[in-house]
Formats: structure tokens, sequence, C-alpha cells
């Protein structure tokens, strides 16, 4: 029977879309489902989860905090990078905020003080660094100080004010204020005065995008006490690695929470310290649920 030539091409079209459905939509995922129940690749077809006492506490290949009920980190365990996502494998992802992001939005003082949190409040990248920063020297004892940063932990940044020269800047200000430290939070500005001029702190609802941004280096070292990645996210905000740098600075706290020598700790740390993925890509990175599960095991928590 000939079939209509109105028909053909309809007809065809079923036919590859059976076709396919059949290929990409059964065919393809049965064998990608096979080829992950392999030897070798079975466990990171799973996730690469790991069990302790048929209990799963985490995967290999995602970070997670190690805080207590208060939110507070666990003195007796190593500690993992910032995660922008929460450590939530749904909401993967990097903040997307540049080295330009230096001016925190500040929150409403009347939310504050009801104990409330302001949603259009945000913290600039800069501020979240110092922040972070600050955090960990105090947690781990050492200075948290960096460049750019308040000894509060906030961006030492400011909005300088007045006639611009020719090339941009203000020689002679009228008024500076120091836009990451509010009001009503900071007794005093980090610096008391700029060029002259008496610096003052920002209050709410003040524009200042008129003024010209500032940041102000202060007299941090090049090469902070706190590594780079204590304080950054990674791009996927579920890293599960910390650098060995980030890890021999824990090393004396954890040794002191566990009531051991810091030579024991960092003999562990050594031991679960990886190479270079592919031998030649990064650097050496140490992943943190497997040394603190490896800390458990060996000195258990007193």
């Amino acid at each position: 029977m000939r079939i209509p030539s109105r028909l053909r091409l309809p007809l065809a079209a079923l036919r590859a879309l059976l076709v396919l459905t059949v290929v990409l939509g059964v065919a393809y995922p049965l064998a990608v489902h096979a080829v992950g129940r392999l030897p070798g690749l079975h466990d990171n077809a799973d996730g690469s989860l790991i069990t302790v006492g048929g209990r799963t506490v985490g995967s290999a290949l995602i970070g997670q905090s190690f805080t207590g009920p208060d939110g507070e980190p666990l003195r007796r365990y190593f500690q993992s990078r910032p995660s922008a996502g929460g450590y939530d494998p749904a909401a993967s992802g990097a903040s997307n905020l540049g080295p330009e992001d230096v001016v925190d939005t500040l929150p409403d003082p009347t939310l504050a003080a009801a104990g409330k949190e302001d949603p259009n409040a945000r913290q600039s990248l800069l501020t979240q660094v110092c922040e972070h920063s600050k955090a960990v020297g105090d947690l781990n004892g050492v200075s948290g100080a960096r460049p750019f940063c308040t000894p509060g932990g906030v961006g030492a940044v400011l909005a300088v004010f007045g006639r611009r020269a020719a090339d941009g800047t203000v020689p002679h200000p009228t008024r500076v204020v120091s836009v990451n430290e509010q009001q009503g939070v900071v007794k005093a500005p980090f610096i008391a005065s700029y060029k002259g001029v008496r610096v003052e702190p920002a209050r709410f609802g003040e524009d200042y995008a008129k003024g010209l941004v500032v940041p102000v280096r202060g007299d941090a070292p090049a090469a902070p006490a706190v590594p780079a990645d204590a304080v950054t996210a990674s791009g996927s905000g579920l890293d599960p690695h910390i650098s060995p740098a980030y890890a021999s600075l824990q090393t004396g706290r954890v040794a002191a929470a566990r009531g051991v020598s810091p030579a024991q700790v960092a003999r562990l740390v050594e031991e679960n310290t990886g190479g270079r993925a592919l031998g030649f890509m990064g650097g050496r990175a140490v992943n943190v649920l497997k040394l603190n599960l490896a800390l458990d095991r060996a000195f258990p928590a007193r």
C-alpha cells in the first residue's frame, strides 16, 4: 500500500522519535548505570559516600561544616573552607562577587535592635574576606589581619568627598566616611582622619555614591597568617579540600582540644594530604572529612 505523501514526513518523524527514545531514553541510561556498577567505579557512581558504624557521615567529594548546635566551629575538628551555598549540593555555585565589590549595604538599625535580619543588607566580598580572616585568626590564636581590612573585620574603605583633580583624586577632602563601619555599631572608625579631615562612620540610608571610593591598605603584612582558602569559597562552594597551609594553621588548636601533641596531629594531616590532580594540576590538598574521621579513630575527643 502506497503511503500518501502528506503522511510520509509525520511518520518518519514518529519513527525517529521512537528510535531515539529507545536509544537515548532507555539503552543509554541503562548502559551508563551498568558501567557505574563496575569494580572501581561503584563508589564514585554512588557519590563517594563515607559510612561509619553503619551511618553515612558525608561524601568525600562534598565539603561540609563541622560546627556545634550553636553554629560555632568545633575546636576538636579541622574546619572546611567557606561555602557560598552553605555546603548544600542543590545550591552549588559561587557568590559571583568580584574584586571591586568593596562597599557593604548596611542593615537597618531598627531591625537589628529588634533582633531581626534586614533582607536588603549585604556584605561586600571584601568584608566577607575580612570577617572570615578575623574569625579564623581568633579561633586558631593567630593574627587575622589582612590588607584593606579593619581590625573589626570589615573592609577598610572610605568615601572621600570634595573637588576632584584631573587625575580623579580628591587632594583636599571636605568630608570622609568609613562606608563599611556603621554609626552606633562601631565606637570609632578604623582611622581617625584622612588628609586632615575627620573620618566619620556611615549612617544608614545615606547615599555615598558621589564620594571617591578609597580602600585603605593599612599596616597588615603582605603575606597574612590566614591563607586565602580559609577566607574564600571555591567555585562550586562544595570543595571538600583545604590547603596544607590552612591545615597546618589549625593543627595546634585541634591537638590542644584532643589532648595530644601537634606532631601527632601533623602526622595525620600528612597521611591525609593528596597530590596534585592528575599529577600536575593545582596543588596538594587535604580532604577535611577524611582527616577528621582519622582523628576520631586515632585520638577520640575527651
